[in-house]
């Protein structure tokens, strides 16, 4: 296993729409376990393929306190989404950043698993936010973006300013 490459925003490839998985081998299995210990050592919730560069549609989510609870997405659909619920959110490729953010409250998801099994689960709460702020991911979209020009542009600048320090 390897740790991985977070991409930060404002990166072009957080842009990029990411392509299904054609075929879920042993290629993909390694891909879900370097992006697990990627996010666990972020440390996160949650990771897109998209932020690691890597531009197909897979995430995995783990919402669990004890850590134990990992979920790959492979080729992820919402199949309903129903409710409304304003929610904080941070994000591994935008550092230090939290911001409420208008979500689904209750989502109905396909996807296929690491043994290329379809499945469907319903999710609420943090786990129906994860999964949602993640297919945006995959889809090209970064959460900044849903919140209002002058949000943007000072979260920028933030952005800026931290990277600034850092170097």
């Amino acid at each position: 296993m390897a740790i991985l490459n977070i991409l930060h925003y404002p990166d072009e490839r957080l842009h990029k729409v990411a392509r299904p998985v054609e075929i879920v081998d042993d290629e993909i299995r390694r891909l879900v376990e370097d992006m697990a210990e990627t996010m666990y050592d972020a440390p996160g919730i949650g990771l897109a393929a998209t932020q690691v560069n890597v531009h197909l549609r897979v995430i995995v989510i783990d919402t669990s306190e004890e850590r134990n609870g990992l979920c790959a997405f492979i080729n992820p659909r919402i199949i309903s989404a129903n409710g409304q619920v304003l929610s904080e959110e941070g994000c591994l490729s935008v550092p230090g950043i939290y911001e409420s953010v208008d979500r689904a409250e209750h989502i109905v998801v396909e996807a296929l698993d690491q043994d290329g099994q379809p499945f469907q689960i319903e999710a609420t709460g943090l786990l129906a936010n994860c999964i949602q702020h993640e297919i945006d991911h995959l889809d090209g979209k970064v959460f900044v973006e849903k919140l209002s020009r002058l949000k943007q542009s000072r979260i920028l600048n933030k952005l800026k300013k931290n990277h600034r320090k850092t170097m």
